[in-house]
């Protein structure tokens, strides 16, 4: 009896250890594509240093907010501490981060935002300025003038659409020599991407060059001009990384990229979460630097550093 009784108290001792420990769920757009894995390390290692539990979750498609929807419900109901969400749409999501809000669980939004100011925090890249960053690199790029395209991500997508408003901005304000001749949306899709930069392409075949708003637009994007002779004739300027993109960019098919650090928009999003739960106030924005990426600043320290993080250390499997 007295080893029965001992055993227990340890099983609830382990139990008690165990709830101890918040739990903050991140549930990204999407879960296919680097950039999402990169958040996922960033948050996994916001876990370690806090000590909280991460739940990982996200829809397949990252224009699938129906889903999206489901599994922020289905952590409300579990009662988790804390929610971090990249928004696949704008206004579909406003209403759940609503209940989750009602129901006393923080909501961090990152990445991507909401028609709504009713969230803990938000934390994301400076979009809106990335693309004026991308606009003024590209009309450097091409001497200031000629026809160019976009490759668009999807409707609905916050962080996405300000990239895209801050490239028209800027070339709208500080540059009459070029003209945005044709956009299409990729659909967070290579193929679909491909599929419209060729449309763009046989449209306006004195294309001087291409934005792209995302890595599935970039990539489908580059695939294009490979498939019809343009590399270093059309030039790409894309957003965000992944090793084939470098690749790409070597090979001269891309020139230049913006590029975000999602490690940290992942880590900052979930200690946003951790000093709600602690008590303090957490700013109420954090907006993050781009970087443009050429192969003139390619191998600098700085840049290897944000294109190459240590996943492993933070990804299991």
């Amino acid at each position: 009896m007295k080893r029965r009784g001992f055993l227990a108290a340890g099983l609830g001792l382990a139990a008690c250890n165990r709830s101890s420990r918040k739990r903050v769920a991140v549930i990204p757009k999407g879960t296919s594509h680097i950039f999402w894995l990169t958040v996922q390390a960033g948050s996994n290692a916001a876990g370690q240093e806090f000590g909280l539990d991460i739940l990982w979750n996200g829809p397949a498609q990252e224009t699938d907010f129906a889903r999206q929807i489901q599994i922020v419900d289905s952590y409300i109901a579990q009662r988790v501490d804390g929610i971090v969400l990249a928004a696949c749409d704008r206004k579909a999501l406003v209403a759940v981060v609503d209940r989750a809000m009602a129901a006393g669980i923080p909501v961090t939004v990152f990445d991507s935002g909401l028609d709504s100011e009713n969230f803990t925090s938000y934390v994301a890249t400076d979009n809106k300025e990335a693309g004026r960053m991308a606009a003024r690199e590209l009309a450097r790029l091409v001497g200031g003038k000629g026809k160019v395209g976009m490759v668009r991500h999807v409707p609905g997508s916050v962080s996405t659409t300000d990239r895209e408003d801050g490239f028209r901005e800027v070339i709208g304000k500080e540059f009459a020599g070029i003209q945005i001749a044709a956009e299409q949306f990729g659909m967070s899709d290579r193929g679909k991407s491909m599929a419209a930069a060729e449309n763009i392409q046989t449209a306006h075949p004195d294309m001087v060059a291409f934005f792209c708003s995302t890595e599935p637009s970039t990539t489908g994007t580059a695939l294009a001009l490979k498939s019809r002779g343009l590399v270093g004739k059309v030039k790409l300027v894309g957003f965000d990384s992944n090793e084939a993109m470098i690749a790409e960019m070597k090979a001269g098919v891309i020139q230049a990229l913006v590029v975000q650090d999602p490690f940290k928009i992942g880590f900052e999003a979930v200690r946003m979460i951790h000093e709600k739960l602690s008590g303090r106030a957490p700013v109420k924005r954090m907006d993050l630097e781009g970087k443009v990426v050429t192969p003139e600043n390619l191998a600098t320290p700085e840049v290897q550093q944000l294109l190459n993080p240590d996943l492993k250390k933070y990804l299991k499997g």
